[in-house]
Order: structure tokens, then sequence, then C-alpha cells
């Protein structure tokens, strides 16, 4: 698998963090998890393959998660890149998505779902286990931040293995979802004294990972608390035991299968 980060930061407008996304290549095709209203951009601008994306997964349905894939699907109907596509586009998500995606389609008759291409809707519970694309399988799991939130956990075909926490208060559940994978693609959005308690704060952040034991870590949705901090020297104080890496918009991350 191979991850590239579409977007490392929140809501919060920033002159170098776009919202967030994230491009996922794995052996039975293309995943772009969760989708906001900065993918689209990012799509193009980063030159990725995006009208043969295979997968979206949402993680749950606040806009700066979710919020790019309406005017996505708006935009896609009439794209010239898209019109001779025949394999379809999964859209997998927590329970509520269909709902959600068909109220936005009936605001004005938009036809988001009338597409060139078959477009399904795969609607997960926690710990259910499902075929994201093929001979990649992953389950999901509850987090604490909205109702509808969840983890998810990716297996490739080599077993090489990822988990995307996306945005979380503390739990110590993630730590054991996560336990050994090759990548944990985990939210700090704050440095210290956190505002809410729907977020993580370094040294939450840092307790999963040392509970997790990843082979490598990616700290991401950073709100602007971390701009001009040392990233490494704010890490290094809670000696997480392996690497830890800041999300950047652009950066590249190859997985490397279990031995």
């Amino acid at each position: 698998m191979k991850l590239t980060i579409l977007g490392s930061g929140t809501a919060v407008p920033h002159p170098k963090r776009r919202s967030p996304g994230f491009w996922l290549v794995t052996s039975g095709g293309t995943i772009v998890l969760d989708f906001s209203m900065d993918v689209p951009r990012q799509l193009i601008e980063m030159g990725l393959d995006w009208p043969r994306i295979d997968a979206i997964w949402i993680s749950h349905f606040h806009l700066d998660h979710m919020g790019g894939l309406p005017p996505f699907l708006f935009g896609t109907r009439h794209a010239p890149e898209v019109q001779e596509r025949t394999k379809p586009l999964r859209i997998c998500g927590p329970q509520g998505l269909r709902q959600l995606l068909q109220k936005f389609n009936d605001a004005y008759d938009y036809k988001l779902f009338e597409q060139p291409f078959p477009v399904e809707i795969i609607e997960v519970g926690p710990l259910e286990k499902f075929e994201i694309v093929k001979g990649v399988t992953a389950v999901g799991l509850k987090t604490p931040h909205t109702d509808e939130s969840l983890a998810i956990h990716i297996r490739d075909a080599d077993d090489s293995t990822f988990v995307y926490t996306a945005d979380t208060g503390f739990t110590d559940i993630i730590g054991t979802f996560a336990r050994k994978v090759d990548l944990l693609l985990i939210e700090s959005s704050y440095v210290k004294d956190k505002e809410v308690e729907i977020h993580l704060e370094l040294a939450e952040a840092m307790h999963i990972v040392r509970k997790a034991a990843p082979k490598r870590a990616v700290l991401t949705h950073l709100y602007p608390y971390w701009d001009g901090l040392d990233f490494g020297k704010e890490v290094a104080k809670f000696s997480p035991g392996c690497e830890v890496i800041e999300a950047k918009d652009g950066l590249s991350i190859e997985l490397k299968a279990k031995n």
C-alpha cells in the first residue's frame, strides 16, 4: 500500500494545510479516505488518477470530512474523463451515509447518483468486516467523536496493514485496534490543553501510539496550534517507540508488508 496525504489540516482555513483527505493505493484499487471540500482540487493538482477511484471511505459526517463528496459527484456526471467508465464507484461509511447523500441530492435535484458508472453505497457498522476493494478487507471501530464516527483498519492481500483513526476523542481501544499495524494515521488536533473532549492532544495520541506499537505513525488533523513548533522535539518528549511523522499535504508514504 501507498498513502498520499491530500489534506493534513482541519476545517479551519490554513495556508499550507488543506482539509482532510487521503489517497491510499492498494493491490485491489485506489481508496480515498475522507473527502473534504479541498479533496477534488488536490486530486487534480497532485496529478492523481481521480477518474479511476475505486472506493471512497467516509469516517463521519462533519463537512471537513465529507463536504467535498456531493460536489464531486455533481461534477463527475458531466466530466469527459469518466464518460466511458463502467466499473462501479463504491462509497463506504457509517450507518446513515445513504440518507445523508440522498438529502444533498434532493436539496436541488442534483442527480448525484445518475452517473455514467454505477454508484454503490455500502453502510457498515462497528466491527463489521467488509471488502472495501477487491481482495482488500476492512473493519470499522466506533470512536468517541460523533454518533456515527468510525476508525478503519485495512488489510491488503499481502498482509500489509493500515489504520486511520479519523477524528476521535481519547480511547484505549484504538491502541488495541491498531496493534502492530504497518502504519497508524492518527489525529492529534491539539498540542496540549485541548479545548474539547472529542479530539486528541499530543500526549493522548502518543499514549495510543505506544500501546499500538505500529511500525510507523503519522499525526494528522493538525490545528494551527502546531504552526511554528519543532514537531520532532514535541514528539520526542513522549518516547513513542516508533518513527512518528508529521502529516504534510502531498507527502507520500510506502507501507511495507510484514515479514
